[in-house]
């Protein structure tokens, strides 16, 4: 771990050096995430001007579940968010080679290469914005106790059926088909499981387990009579790892370097 945490700093910092040398961009990407989290807030208080629950759910409690989403959003965006678009590029260009002589693990050094360091300036409003809309939904301090954790390990089932996708460019090469329908899959996970109906929700939820991320975690917050809901989660991050492994030595055993 002490040799993961040391590559690391060094990657963390080089993604510095190169994105306060824009500073330009470095503001405006703050700036857009903002907005983003601003416009996504309002139109769900917007919908509750026309309704006083969805689902089970009343206004502070769906509020603290999208909060909740953007703050692992925002984790995401940090760590690993811009890895996703350098990929392809290294396909195509051959540059991905470098990854593979690192004497790191391979998922390590694609994924985890290039850090959003603009993104971490505004780390306290996105806290703060989750810690209110949680006092408005009435978490104790025994809720607070298990957001952390719960954040990690939507975090981790997230990001791992993410990987899963990103094999594709692996033979279709060119990757924004595959990102831009990773970022849908995102935006179904912003919503609660109980939206859908019964036929996509259990897709969702069994097949690609993106609902399970954010739902399960918030409604054992809310009910810890679900806790049903965090143990298919850990199932589901035992069986995305192990198709993950199989699909990343199939996309290596695939890979053609330009370079060579």
């Amino acid at each position: 771990m002490k040799n993961y945490l040391s590559v690391y700093k060094k990657f963390f910092e080089t993604s510095l050096a190169e994105a306060s040398s824009f500073r330009t961009s470095f503001f405006l990407i703050m700036v857009m995430d903002l907005t983003f989290y601003f416009v996504t807030l309002t139109s769900v208080s917007f919908i509750y001007d026309h309704v006083t629950t969805i689902g089970p759910w009343d206004k502070n409690q769906l509020l603290f579940f999208i909060s909740f989403m953007l703050t692992m959003d925002h984790i995401h965006m940090v760590i690993v968010s811009e890895n996703f678009w350098e990929m392809s590029v290294k396909i195509r260009t051959g540059t991905l080679d470098f990854d593979l002589l690192r004497p790191l693990p391979s998922l390590f050094s694609v994924f985890f290469r290039y850090v959003r360091t603009s993104s971490l300036f505004i780390t306290p409003v996105v806290w703060g914005m989750l810690g209110y809309f949680g006092n408005k939904a009435g978490l104790v301090w025994q809720d607070w106790v298990l957001v952390p954790p719960l954040l990690i390990l939507g975090f981790i089932l997230f990001i791992l059926i993410e990987f899963c996708m990103s094999t594709a460019m692996f033979w279709i090469v060119e990757g924004y088909g595959i990102n831009f329908m990773r970022m849908q899959f995102q935006q179904l996970a912003r919503w609660p499981n109980f939206v859908y109906a019964y036929i996509p929700r259990k897709f969702l939820t069994i097949f690609i387990p993106v609902l399970l991320a954010g739902s399960g975690p918030v409604h054992f917050i809310f009910d810890r009579a679900k806790y049903e809901l965090l143990g298919s989660m850990v199932v589901a991050i035992i069986f995305v790892s192990i198709i993950l492994k199989f699909l990343w030595n199939l996309g290596l055993n695939k890979y053609d370097s330009p370079s060579s």
